[in-house]
């Protein structure tokens, strides 16, 4: 019987097609970390995600809207604080969102993503966490929430942000009717009418249960001089605060606190509860 013999150290053919199938498999992704990144060749506004609607509007740098139902729509509200240099330090409190670095660039994820700044209109930078800072000499600041695939996060066609003035002027008043070319120039979601005044002032009626204020904060236009009274019902003692005019009211559980003001101040002041940071409400006084 004739033998074959192979050099010392060589692998025989049946081991080599082993050795190399095992160095393949963690190239193919097993058992490696999941990823959500588009596929090469496509951008990502085609990324896999198929959470909203994608529309054929564009914000100001050229990103599509993501349209989704303002019940499940993330919000995001900004306070910027001055900096000893001279700047602002921003400070972002989102709802129905989470901050999501790992995932930037993959598909657009429900309530997950990345929020950009724009100074004076022009984006400047991107946040992946509740703060961020501005330089000296921003008029106007802006934050808008993206989707981990960059598309803008989007309700009733406008994209979902909050604006805020840093040269002491009063911000934005409530958004306009989002025009389909193009994105909203203010907040997130569109607010219900404000009540009509009466002879005897503007009377609204809040309810706070857990953390959900109904209705839904929005914006209250009143004009200088105006009478109003704010009637709030809270599952929860806290206080009501009215900022820049300085008025409070304690507020018992299942009791209503009314508190009444006369606009007297222009400008745009929000209305607050004091233990649970809540915002109820914000005042426009022209």
């Amino acid at each position: 019987m004739t033998r074959t013999r192979h050099p010392r150290g060589a692998a025989t053919p049946l081991v080599s097609l082993v050795l190399v199938l095992a160095a393949a498999m963690p190239l193919a992704g097993c058992g490696g970390p999941a990823t959500t990144h588009h596929k090469p060749g496509t951008t990502h506004e085609e990324a896999s995600g198929s959470s909203g609607t994608l529309l054929p509007a564009r914000d100001e740098s050229g990103h599509r809207l993501r349209e989704v139902p303002a019940a499940t729509a993330p919000t995001v509200r900004v306070e910027a604080r001055p900096d000893t240099e001279g700047g602002w330090n921003v400070h972002l409190t989102v709802e129905r969102f989470r901050f999501t670095p790992d995932s930037t660039g993959g598909a657009a994820l429900p309530g997950r993503g990345h929020a950009r700044l724009l100074a004076d209109g022009r984006e400047t930078a991107r946040l992946y966490g509740a703060w961020g800072y501005v330089p000296p000499g921003v008029r106007t600041l802006t934050v808008r929430l993206h989707a981990d695939d960059h598309t803008v996060w989007a309700v009733d066609g406008a994209p979902v942000q909050a604006t805020v003035r840093l040269d002491g002027a009063p911000a934005t008043s409530a958004p306009p009717t989002p025009r389909p070319s193009g994105p909203a120039t203010t907040t997130a979601t569109a607010a219900p009418p404000s009540p009509r005044p009466s002879e005897t002032g503007r009377t609204v009626t809040l309810t706070i249960t857990g953390k959900t204020v109904e209705p839904p904060p929005s914006r209250i236009e009143l004009k200088k001089g105006e009478r109003l009274t704010l009637r709030v019902t809270g599952d929860r003692a806290d206080t009501v605060h009215v900022h820049g005019y300085d008025r409070e009211v304690p507020l018992s559980p299942g009791v209503p606190a009314t508190l009444t003001l006369t606009a007297d101040r222009t400008g745009l002041f929000e209305v607050e509860t004091h233990e649970s940071g809540l915002l109820l409400t914000q005042l426009v006084v022209r």
